[in-house]
């Protein structure tokens, strides 16, 4: 993009305006990489209404719908997915590598990236490798303990961030999460009527929202739905989420509380502004928001992995804003006589609602936009 002119300093000679920098972001593959992507570009495009934010990506990610549905540029890449053991696969990885390698710097190079932005997973790792030495990479590690492509970025990034303290990535900033501008100014109080009518919930009852991640959760599902006499018999209303993929029958209980199943929410917002407890996956960004709006939690930490959902929960366990249940000890007896007797108690909710506050950074999307503008400021003087 050509300079402009804005005036001219005392002397008479032109002041050029600063031009305006490509942000690449790469988050692909689950929503949980994807809305801190996008959170950030929104908060760049805020501090700089002229930059150009384009997102890498593959095909079969969910950011195929959620960044085109944010008003942002995609561009698809091949995946690099890493094999867990040694396979067949584990031989083919350094030709898929080179491959995806090769397509992404294509990318930077078409759309004259100033800053590669990586939060991690398969999109992200392919970014770093063609970024460096070309382009300055800020990179963002949601989990105490980073994946591999973080691992790997870290290593030439001009920048490392940090949700938390305590990050295995030497010399990461802690900034927290970057979160949607609609959650962090979230007034539940507020929308808390028009939140129950958009999704047909009680007005009144005590609600419970419950989801297990972008996919679902079918030990959640399971759980939960089979515990749906008890929370009629209670008064409360049921929120699910179950998963685009997964199917949900409950059982119905007329003049009771409704028992509300959905594949997905599309308003993140309205969900947590219609629950009085929320049940869920402790993903780094589900705490995130959850703590962001304060809303009272029962953390289910996924079971696989290396542990990151239950260090994700210890800082709300810890401050009393949240309980934690293993996946293995999820039953719907353990529902009935855990959550239906927390969400039917205000007063609790109301405490561990306040020790929610405080636990976020709110302003985390703005800080860690500056910093990738300045490194994309930097690039073009």
């Amino acid at each position: 993009m050509g300079d402009t002119v804005e005036g001219s300093r005392a002397e008479g000679s032109p002041e050029r305006a600063k031009p305006a920098p490509t942000v690449v972001v790469a988050g692909g593959g689950t929503a949980g990489h994807i809305e801190p992507a996008m959170a950030l570009a929104d908060a760049v495009m805020r501090l700089r209404p002229d930059a150009r934010v384009v997102a890498l990506g593959t095909a079969r990610g969910l950011e195929t719908r959620l960044v085109p549905e944010r008003g942002y540029e995609l561009e698809l890449i091949p995946p690099v997915p890493m094999p867990r053991k040694p396979t067949l696969d584990l031989l083919k990885l350094p030709v898929k590598v080179a491959d995806s390698v090769r397509r992404t710097r294509q990318v930077l190079d078409r759309v004259n990236a100033d800053v590669v932005v990586g939060f991690g997973g398969y999109v992200s790792l392919p970014a770093y490798l063609a970024a460096r030495g070309r382009v300055p990479i800020v990179v963002h590690e949601a989990n105490q303990h980073a994946g591999l492509a973080n691992k790997v970025g870290a290593r030439f990034a001009a920048r490392v961030v940090a949700a938390v303290p305590g990050t295995s990535l030497p010399g990461a900033e802690v900034v927290g999460i970057p979160l949607r501008r609609s959650i962090t100014a979230l007034d539940r109080k507020s929308l808390r009527a028009e939140a129950r009518r958009h999704f047909g919930l009680d007005p009144d009852a005590p609600a419970l929202l419950v989801f297990g991640g972008s996919q679902g959760a079918r030990s959640i599902n399971n759980a939960v739905s089979q515990a749906a006499k008890h929370f009629a018999d209670a008064g409360v209303s049921v929120l699910h989420a179950h998963g685009p993929k997964n199917t949900l029958a409950v059982q119905e209980f007329p003049g009771r509380p409704p028992y509300v199943p959905v594949p997905y929410l599309e308003r993140m917002d309205l969900a947590y502004a219609a629950a009085d407890l929320v049940l869920c996956r402790s993903g780094a960004m589900t705490v995130a928001e959850v703590s962001a709006v304060g809303l009272p939690a029962v953390f289910v930490p996924l079971p696989h992995g290396n542990g990151e959902q239950a260090l994700n929960a210890r800082p709300a366990v810890d401050a009393g804003a949240a309980l934690l249940v293993p996946d293995q000890e999820l039953t719907s007896d353990k529902v009935a006589e855990l959550v239906v007797p927390l969400v039917t108690d205000p007063e609790r909710l109301a405490r561990m609602s306040a020790a929610a506050v405080g636990l976020g950074h709110k302003e985390a999307d703005e800080v860690l936009a500056a910093m990738v503008l300045e490194q994309a400021e930097g690039r073009r003087r």
